[in-house]
């Protein structure tokens, strides 16, 4: 592990703890990394390869919740749907209930049929395939649909966007629907905690009636809200108003459709759900795309709203509990095995539809027995009547008229078929019983307080580092400034640059390329691992010549090796590597820089992994500020605040020319200041020097005297050359050259030098 200063960190971190306010926390990308990880845990059963992004931001004013285009999860975390909840605790339940929505979009919603379905509606055809028109009122709905969509391309970009809607409506209950049913932890219980939110902010029946009249709202923005109510919780907040309300009585008409959308695993079925509600709801949706189209116009004239699509998705909007409808261009995940049947919500939705069942008979009227006989008549008789569909049937099975008992016989041709019964009661149940557990609430999560106690202790040991960093960026440039490079390099700028913070970025790219890498370094520090471990541990060394101490158990050798010493614990490394990475132009070709980069990350792992203090610096220059500048880059230190280094080596590229001798005495001088008894420095160059005023003859001096100098230090030189250009390294660096004509070769020698000056 790197050598961390943990003292300044924790002195660091208790201060930015308690300085961190909720936007900090709830736009942070640590608490969008541990939803991501969540999901990442969370949807391993459906083999999902894909890594769901997650961005979290932080604006009140922004009426936005939550969406996802299938890959990314944004979430609006400054919405006053979290703000409004007091306690961090709380407002996390929210925001993590706002991810399990999305997260339940992304694994079940059908996006490529969405969008399928758009297309077809472009060419005035449904998808997946016309509805199933049962009355003349639906058949009329439907042509005076499409008639009025080609009227106008104003009228089939409403429609795009209600039809959108409607099928968000839908999918919302039903995605909700399956992640209870199938993530009954962390999401679960989120999801659960928003839904109540949700659910209590719903306007009743009777407040919605208030506000078409006091707000000039539409009556189909009070229906599509009580189709949200049912779709999402099963049930209908009445209020005051009866179930005969008409906006009600709309939306029992539709519960066959809204649940059968509910309850299907295909979303093209879902789909064919949303036409039939398109056409049914017609003459609600045309009166209120017209007031859309008049409330554009005033808009215009006022200098608001300057489209159709913009005053319709602020009309939308403002249906409490519905999300952004989001796009996408996938298929749900396949279905995996264990997951639950049950409906969260079949016990509302089967009271909602009981509800539904009395307001029919409410709106009949009771029929004289006249009446009745009447329509038995018409219908084609009374019972048992000759002319009944029971009376042809038996005809039609027995061969005459049908039994007086009313039971159906078996025609001669059927054998081994079981008569119908007539049925005159229900015998009681022999053994066992089924009950309901009124009194069952949802396992709740108690484990949000340690996940927000994590997240801040993370956030405030990132914040931390960072600033220490910065003040060690400082701390660099202070100390480049104080070195004397020599007259070669006066008005010279000397700049160190380094990272502050790792970008999540450089995290995937490592992880991307380090196991190959990682395993080279590990095989190369086999040999060496048990003997550092007992030169820092101490013990007892045998089998010498001479000594102080007789080893009793070695007294009958015959070579006279029978004396051994106590070593004592060495805690201090006896070597100390400095590796500067040539970050030339030149360094591009024959994906030079890869191979270095390749050998950096080796290298730092292998000294890391032994525990021996390494630093990794890149150079090149620039013109900054009006001057000649040399850029030095920072990727290892000896020691962090962090445990990032590794990630920064990835920005190691090549760059604009090479001033080496700038460079290589400041990471001289680095490594000169070291307590350890082997102080050994690794460049690796394409090229001799190449800069503006820094070339040929001088700039070779230039070199030998800092090599010169910094090995009379204690600071031992090798030149690893790698580029055409290594009969010029080799005059500038004589014995400390070394060759490396196979690039694939790079990792393996220079760790070889290191273990050669490795004390044991």
């Amino acid at each position: 592990m790197a050598r961390v200063n943990h003292k300044l960190v924790r002195q660091r971190l208790n201060e930015k703890r308690s300085k961190i306010t909720d936007k900090q926390f709830f736009s942070s990308r640590m608490l969008a990394g541990h939803f991501e990880d969540m999901a990442a845990a969370q949807t391993r059963r459906y083999h999902y390869n894909r890594r769901v992004r997650v961005n979290l931001y932080w604006k009140p004013k922004d009426s936005f919740t939550a969406a996802t285009d299938n890959m990314h999860i944004r979430i609006n975390t400054g919405n006053p749907l979290v703000t409004k909840v007091k306690g961090r605790e709380n407002r996390y339940q929210i925001v993590c209930g706002m991810f399990a929505h999305e997260l339940g979009h992304v694994l079940y919603t059908d996006f490529l049929s969405s969008q399928t379905y758009h297309n077809y509606l472009e060419r005035y055809r449904w998808y997946p395939q016309s509805p199933d028109l049962k009355t003349t009122a639906d058949a009329r709905n439907e042509k005076a649909f499409w008639d009025y969509v080609k009227e106008d391309p104003k009228n089939m970009e409403m429609v795009h966007y209600i039809s959108a809607h409607i099928s968000n409506i839908i999918e919302d209950g039903y995605v909700e629907n399956r992640i209870l049913s199938n993530f009954p932890g962390t999401l679960g219980y989120g999801l659960e905690t928003l839904r109540e939110r949700h659910f209590n902010e719903i306007s009743t029946v009777t407040e919605l009636i208030e506000k078409e009249e006091d707000d000039g709202r539409h009556i189909f923005e009070s229906i599509m809200q009580i189709m949200l109510s049912y779709a999402k919780f099963g049930t209908i907040k009445y209020g005051d108003e009866p179930v005969t309300d008409e906006r009600v009585q709309v939306v029992f008409g539709l519960i066959n459709e809204i649940d059968a959308g509910l309850m299907t695993r295909s979303g093209k079925e879902r789909l064919n759900v949303i036409n039939l509600i398109m056409v049914r709801c017609w003459d609600y949706i045309q009166d209120f795309c017209e007031l859309c189209k008049k409330r554009q116009e005033e808009a215009e004239a006022a200098g608001g709203a300057s489209s159709i699509a913009e005053t319709l998705s602020e009309v939308l909007q403002s249906i409490a509990g519905g999300s952004t409808a989001g796009s996408g261009n996938s298929t749900p995940v396949p279905e995996a095995s264990g997951g639950s049947e049950e409906s969260a919500t079949a016990s509302a939705r089967e009271q909602t539809r009981a509800e539904a069942a009395g307001s029919e008979e409410e709106n009949e009227s009771p029929q004289t027995d006249t009446e009745d006989e009447e329509n038995q008549s018409e219908s084609g008789g009374a019972a048992g009547d000759s002319g009944s569909a029971g009376g042809s049937a038996g005809e039609a099975m027995a061969g005459g008229s049908a039994p007086e008992s009313g039971k159906q016989e078996v025609s001669a041709g059927e054998t081994g078929r079981i008569p119908q019964k007539q049925t005159e009661s229900v015998s009681n149940p022999i053994g066992g019983s089924t009950t309901r557990n009124d009194e069952y609430q949802r396992e709740q999560y108690e484990h949000a307080a340690a996940d927000i106690d994590r997240i801040l202790d993370k956030m405030a040991e990132s914040a931390a580092c960072q600033e220490l960093e910065g003040e060690r960026i400082q701390e660099l440039n202070d100390a480049a400034q104080s070195i004397s490079y020599g007259n070669i390099h006066e008005g010279v700028y000397i700049r160190v640059n380094r990272i502050a913070s790792v970008d999540p970025e450089l995290v995937e790219q490592y992880d991307e390329v380090c196991n190959p890498l990682v395993a080279i370094s590990r095989q190369l520090q086999k040999s060496l691992i048990k003997q550092l471990k007992e030169n820092r541990r101490g013990g007892k060394q045998t089998g010498l010549i001479m000594g102080r101490r007789l080893d009793a158990h070695a007294i009958c050798r015959n070579d006279g090796k029978v004396f051994y010493k106590n070593n004592l614990p060495n805690e201090i490394p006896e070597l100390a590597v400095g590796l500067l990475l040539d970050e030339s132009g030149s360094m591009s070709s024959c994906d030079r820089c890869t191979y270095a980069r390749a050998a950096a990350i080796i290298l730092h792992d292998f000294c890391e992994s032994l525990e021996i203090p390494v630093m990794v610096y890149g150079h090149s220059t620039d013109y900054y500020d009006g001057h000649d500048s040399v850029e030095l880059f920072s990727y290892a230190e000896f020691e962090g605040f962090d445990n990032d280094d590794k990630y920064r080596l990835m920005d190691i590229s090549a760059r604009g020319s090479n001033r080496d001798g700038a460079a290589l005495r400041y990471v001289a001088e680095c490594l000169a200041k070291r307590p350890e008894a082997v102080k050994l420095l690794i460049l690796v160059s394409d090229g001799q020097p190449a800069d503006t005023g820094y070339y040929g003859t001088a700039a070779e001096e230039d070199l030998r005297g800092i090599k010169q100098e910094y090995q009379r230090k204690g600071v031992i030189f090798v030149a690893a050359a790698i580029g055409s250009d290594k009969q010029n390294i080799e005059r500038i660096y004589g014995d400390s050259f070394l060759d490396i004509t196979d690039l694939n070769q790079l990792p393996t020698k220079l760790t070889g030098v290191v273990k050669r000056h490795i004390r044991v």
